[in-house]
């Protein structure tokens, strides 16, 4: 009776252990999985690339219009075509910050280290910093865009609806700079706060 109570607890142990190896190899297994996922975002990144493409293309078409009538244009105008590069300029770059962080955060670090044009930023940016830093373009363009539309404002163009589109683009703008400084408390709160 005992020999048979210890080869019973024998084989409930060996039961037992079969079981935790067989889960530990399914988290395992599920975990592998999870993480290899990460590279379902490469395909976004790559698209980002064709976007940059696209602004240039848009960059070129405003330089050539800018050039092809640059002696006709009154001082306003030319200070909104340039505005309008520069907005197309902001926006590559929140694309560009993106792109890099966004890949080096989720998908794989970038194995450039040795290269001399290599920005001092990369990999250093982590997801708290592109945040901050995309809220800062973000009001940037806004800002950029609200200029443009206040500075191609005449009395003659001036209706209830342009007030009000100035209006709610004045709001926008303000709601962007809030948020931008709520996310900047909000950083400084956590990393005031000890980790666990």
């Amino acid at each position: 009776m005992k020999h048979e109570k210890i080869a019973l607890e024998g084989a409930v142990a060996e039961v037992e252990g079969g079981r935790h190896l067989f889960l530990a190899g399914l988290e395992s297994g599920l975990e592998k999985f999870l993480f290899a996922s990460r590279w379902l975002m490469a395909p976004f990144y790559v698209l980002m690339v064709g976007s940059l493409a696209m602004l240039l293309v848009k960059f070129t078409q405003e330089t050539w219009h800018i050039a092809t009538h640059a002696l006709a244009m009154t001082e306003s105008d030319a200070v909104l075509a340039v505005l309008s590069l520069i907005d197309i300029t902001l926006t590559g770059n929140l694309m560009m910050m993106v792109l890099f962080a966004g890949y080096e955060n989720f998908v794989s670090k970038m194995d450039v280290h040795d290269h001399e044009d290599r920005p001092e930023w990369m990999g250093k940016v982590d997801f708290s910093g592109l945040k901050l830093k995309l809220i800062a373009s973000i009001v940037a363009i806004s800002g950029i865009n609200l200029l443009k539309n206040f500075m191609s404002l005449d009395a003659a163009s001036m209706s209830p609806g342009r007030e009000q589109q100035l209006y709610w683009m004045v709001v926008i703008h303000m709601v962007f700079i809030a948020s931008g400084v709520m996310l900047a408390v909000m950083d400084k709160v956590v990393s005031g706060t000890p980790k666990h």
